[in-house]
């Protein structure tokens, strides 16, 4: 009877640690094959490395032999260049090349005679790098003299300026949505920045003039902060001083909604083609690609230079909304039209200029590329269901999270490695067990033989 019951133990011990090696093999499996723990629904690009290699070789190689550069479609830099000779040096430095009519020089030199020309609000051109020219695009309340007129300018500068009309108007995207708020309308919050001294947040300039008191928490109850400098028109930047002086925990993550963020890990410029995100307080988290650089558009209020234009839309309430891209800050929403149903332009201020002027840098965090944070932490446009501006929590997720919390999360492999460890353990002990009991067996028998 004991033989009896030692066998069905060691029938039911190997019979466990075979099912626990299924059950960890299919944990693993399923862990590796789902999106790790609290990943931002933010897909990232690649097209940071391309940029600065494009960017590099136009500053090298100058504006007269160079007509700007882009991200192609591979994801690798091209450069517009003037002649062979150029073309032959930018591909052996590893990046496409296209021979153009035109180079940088010219065409900013055209965008200087439209800017010289007689103001027509509802206007704005940019620098077409792949298209080699400068694009004017008239909204629907520019009348038919005053496009008249512009287009006479164009055709004085040549063939390159090309003349679009477009639906909609071209407006700064004020009033509409929290989450902060002041007499002169509701904005979204762009980037956290400082000066050493005190914590500020980055913002449109057209949100309001200097002197603006802000506030948030959805009811407009709790003071965030007040404007204390910034450039509109010209530029569209302003800086809003927190009423604590400090951003708070969280100050390097901007929110993108469903109570998610994207950690800052810097700031640069973007390229031609390059996809980015923007969020804001109105439409949430919104990608896109950038169609053209050092943009000029005549809102009603004045006129803004140097923009980056986007084919990502915007809506009302999403005005200083931040952009960016790998985790890397790159504007704030300036303006724009259409929505997000039907599409349209949207212009950002860069963010570099911006703080240049304005004597700050960014808040940000080691720069370890795009990483979750925990709901409500702040640092850029909140979207619906996020923290207003001046809550702050704790950043935790996928980078903050212990080896032990990680081991037991269901979502990642360690539970199911340490299932299958198990199972390798108790099957190996059986086996021992059953090997050790036989040679006790054979022993006994040997010495009753032979005794």
């Amino acid at each position: 009877m004991r033989h009896a019951r030692r066998r069905i133990v060691r029938r039911v011990a190997r019979l466990a640690a075979v099912g626990g090696l299924l059950l960890g093999g299919t944990m693993v499996t399923r862990a590796v094959a789902s999106e790790p723990s609290g990943v931002p629904a933010v897909p990232h690009t690649l097209a940071r490395p391309a940029s600065d290699a494009g960017a590099g070789l136009v500053s090298r190689l100058g504006a007269d032999r160079t007509a700007g550069h882009w991200v192609g479609d591979d994801g690798r830099p091209v450069v517009a260049v003037t002649d062979e000779r150029t073309a032959r040096e930018v591909r052996r430095a590893g990046a496409g090349a296209k021979v153009v009519r035109h180079s940088l020089s010219e065409l900013k030199s055209a965008t200087s005679t439209l800017r010289s020309a007689p103001r027509v609000p509802g206007t704005a051109w940019a620098l077409d790098y792949r298209s080699n020219e400068v694009v004017v695009r008239g909204d629907s309340t520019v009348s038919r003299s005053d496009w008249s007129r512009l287009t006479d300018v164009a055709e004085d500068i040549g063939g390159f300026v090309r003349m679009e009309r477009t639906e909609g108007t071209f407006t700064t995207r004020l009033n509409g949505a929290e989450p902060i708020l002041s007499t002169a309308g509701r904005c979204s919050t762009g980037f956290n920045v400082t000066d050493g001294r005190s914590d500020f947040i980055l913002t449109a300039g057209h949100c309001g003039p200097t002197g603006s008191v802000w506030f948030g928490d959805g009811a407009g109850d709790r003071r965030v902060g007040r404007t204390v400098a910034g450039s509109f028109p010209g530029d569209d930047f302003s800086l809003v001083e927190y009423a604590n002086g400090e951003a708070g925990d969280g100050a390097d993550v901007v929110a993108v909604g469903a109570g998610k963020g994207v950690r800052i890990t810097g700031v640069g410029e973007p390229a031609a083609g390059q996809r980015v995100f923007r969020s804001g307080s109105t439409t949430g988290l919104r990608d896109g690609r950038v169609t053209a650089l050092d943009a000029t558009v005549n809102y009603p209020e004045g006129t803004v230079t140097g923009l980056i234009e986007t084919d990502v839309c915007a809506e009302p309430g999403d005005s200083g909304g931040p952009m960016f891209s790998e985790g890397i800050a790159l504007g704030v929403t300036s303006g724009g039209n259409g929505d997000c149903d039907k599409g349209g332009t949207t212009f950002f201020q860069p963010l570099p200029e911006a703080m240049a002027s304005l004597g700050v840098r960014l808040l940000v965090s080691a720069p370890e590329g795009s990483a979750p944070s925990a709901p409500g932490a702040i640092g850029g446009g909140t979207a619906p269901g996020a923290a207003a501006p001046g809550v702050t929590a704790p950043v935790t997720g996928v980078d903050g999270s212990t080896l032990l919390s990680r081991l037991t999360d269901r979502r990642n492999v360690g539970p199911g490695m340490l299932v299958v460890a198990g199972s390798m353990v108790a099957l190996v002990a059986t086996r021992w067990i059953r090997a050790e009991q036989d040679r006790k067996a054979y022993r006994r028998h040997y010495s009753a033989t032979w005794g």
